[in-house]
């Protein structure tokens, strides 16, 4: 998992999230897009796989560690997004004098780290 998100990190550094002065959207390349949204059916997978282990009545414990690990992917996507928007949306928004993005990123980390 460490080497995924190392390997994601390259590939965000090669295209920035940007938002442009009129829209704000992120701009991944295809390559970070794809990344995601294959974790993110993994996740989607697992969500339904804990749905199922509750249906079976399975133990709680076990249960919970299923929770504990599709929270961990989660946070794992939660880190690349926010890697990719710093290196690059943060980065262009200071370097155009945008100081008001550093609050914007304080707010982000806040609602990340209440998790």
């Amino acid at each position: 998992m460490q080497s995924e998100i190392k390997t994601s990190a390259l590939l965000i550094e090669e295209e920035s999230c940007c938002a442009q002065e009129s829209e704000r959207r992120s701009h991944h390349s295809d390559k970070v897009k794809n990344n995601l949204v294959a974790r993110l059916n993994r996740i989607e997978g697992q969500i339904r796989g804990i749905k199922g282990l509750i249906e079976r009545d399975t133990y709680c414990d076990d249960v919970i560690t299923q929770i504990s690990a599709t929270q961990s992917a989660l946070n794992s996507v939660a880190k690349i997004l926010l890697e990719g928007h710093l290196k690059g949306c943060v980065v262009d928004r200071l370097q155009q004098g945008d100081l008001d993005v550093l609050d914007e990123v304080l707010v982000t980390v806040h609602k990340l780290m209440k998790k």
